[in-house]
C-alpha cells in the first residue's frame, strides 16, 4: 500500500522521468517512438548522438547474429540446389509491381521537394553563413551520391578502375530508377524474364533486346514541379514543402524494404544495390588495412536521406543570437523541418518534442541559479 502512494506521487514521477532520460529515442520513420511512463506525461526526445570517436563503427541495423543465420540459410539452400530459378523480386531481376508507383511518387516528391526549398531560401529566409568555417545556421537536406547501375543483377558492382566512368547521380535517385522510374540521361536494363542462379553465380537466358514493360513514361532530372505554388502564399508553400519532405522519406522506406542499399560503417558513401562498389576511395577509419575499401553494410533512411540536424530558433527576429552555454535548452531539428517553420509551416507532431517548444531557456545571468 506504501509503495502505491509512492507511485502516485507527482515529485516521484518527476524524479523517474530526469533519472532516465537517457532511455529515450528516435526512430527515422513518419511516427516518432517514445518510452511514456503514463499516458499524459510525454518525454523529451533527443537528437540522434554521433559515434562517439571516428574509429567506431556505425551500428549494425540487423543484428549480427540474424545476418550470420541469413548466409547459412542461403549457403545450405545453394548446396541443396546448386541451380535453381530465383522467384522473388528483385532478386531475380524483375520489378517490383507495387513499389513503381511509390518509386514515380517519391521522385515527384523530390522535384517539389526542391523547388520549394529554392523558393523559400531565394525569396523568404535568409541564410547565414560564418565568414571562416563552412558551419551555416539553416542547412539543406543533403542527397549523397553513388554509382549508376545499368544492370543491377547482371553487374551489380563497379570495379575500381570504373570510378571514373561510371556516372553518378543522388542515390535516392538511384533508388526510384531501380525501382521502376525511367530517366532519359540514366538508361537502365529491364528485364522479362527472372534469372538463374548457378552455385552462387547470376546467369541471364534472356536476350538483351527484350525491354520490361512495366515501368511508365520517362522522366528528366529537369522536371520541375507544379506551377501552381507560384500562386501560392509563403505558408502554404512551406507546409507543401514539408509535406513532399515527410511523402520522399516514407515512400524511400517502403522501397529499402525490397531494394537494398549499402553504406560504409565508417564513412558517409553510400552505394545503392545489392552490393557495394570496389572503388578504394574511404578516407575512413582504419582504411589502410582495407586498402582503401569500404566496410559495406545496410544502411538506413537517415544514410540515403540525411536529416542534418540544426538548432531550433524560437523568434528568427531577435536580436540575440544562441548562447553556447545555455545549448541543453534549446532543440533541434532536421534542416528541412526547421526551414519550413520559420517560413510559416505547422510544427510536425514527429519533431515537437526534439524542437523543445515547451522549454523556456534562462538568461546568461540565470544559468548559475538553474539546478
Amino acid at each position: 500500500m506504501q509503495r502505491t502512494l509512492i507511485l502516485k506521487c507527482p515529485l516521484f514521477e518527476t524524479l523517474f522521468f530526469r533519472s532516465n532520460r537517457s532511455s529515450f529515442s528516435v526512430t527515422s520513420s513518419r511516427t516518432l517512438t517514445t518510452h511514456i511512463i503514463n499516458d499524459d506525461n510525454p518525454l523529451y526526445a533527443d537528437v540522434p548522438k554521433p559515434c562517439k570517436t571516428k574509429s567506431e563503427r556505425k551500428p549494425y541495423p540487423t543484428p549480427m547474429k540474424i545476418l550470420i543465420r541469413r548466409a547459412k540459410e542461403q549457403r545450405e539452400s545453394r548446396k541443396a540446389e546448386p541451380c535453381k530459378m530465383l522467384e522473388h523480386a528483385p532478386e531475380n531481376g524483375l520489378l517490383v509491381p507495387e513499389l513503381i508507383e511509390v518509386a514515380h511518387q517519391v521522385y515527384r516528391a523530390r522535384d517539389l521537394l526542391l523547388d520549394g526549398l529554392s523558393k523559400l531560401v531565394n525569396v523568404a529566409i535568409p541564410v547565414k553563413r560564418c565568414r571562416f568555417c563552412f558551419e551555416v545556421h539553416v542547412d539543406v537536406v543533403h542527397f549523397p551520391h553513388c554509382y549508376h547501375l545499368d544492370d543491377r543483377v547482371g553487374k551489380p558492382r563497379v570495379v575500381h578502375k570504373e570510378r571514373f566512368t561510371v556516372q553518378k547521380l543522388p542515390a535516392i535517385v538511384e533508388l526510384c530508377v531501380q525501382a521502376g522510374v525511367d530517366l532519359e540521361d540514366y538508361p537502365t536494363r529491364r528485364r522479362t524474364r527472372p534469372v538463374y542462379c548457378v552455385e552462387g553465380r547470376i546467369v541471364d537466358l534472356e536476350s538483351g533486346t527484350e525491354v520490361e514493360s512495366q515501368s511508365s513514361a520517362h522522366y528528366s532530372l529537369s522536371q520541375s514541379g507544379d506551377t501552381d505554388e507560384q500562386w501560392m502564399c509563403l505558408s502554404e508553400v512551406s507546409a507543401k514543402t514539408m509535406n513532399s519532405w515527410f511523402e520522399m522519406r516514407s515512400g524511400a522506406m517502403r522501397i529499402m524494404e525490397k531494394y537494398s542499399v549499402q553504406t560504409c560503417g565508417y564513412c558517409p558513401e553510400v552505394q545503392v544495390g545489392p552490393k557495394g562498389h570496389k572503388a578504394k576511395a574511404c578516407r575512413g577509419a582504419k582504411h589502410q588495412s582495407r586498402a582503401g575499401m569500404h566496410a559495406w553494410q545496410e544502411a538506413t533512411i537517415d544514410d540515403l536521406i540525411r536529416p542534418n540536424y540544426v538548432w531550433h530558433v524560437k523568434d528568427p527576429n531577435g536580436s540575440s543570437p544562441l548562447d553556447n552555454s545555455l545549448k541543453r535548452y534549446y532543440g533541434k531539428a532536421p534542416a528541412i523541418v526547421e526551414l519550413c517553420v520559420q517560413a510559416g509551416a505547422p510544427v510536425p507532431d514527429e519533431y515537437r518534442s526534439m524542437m523543445r517548444l515547451d522549454v523556456v531557456s534562462p538568461c546568461r545571468d540565470e544559468v548559475d541559479l538553474v539546478a
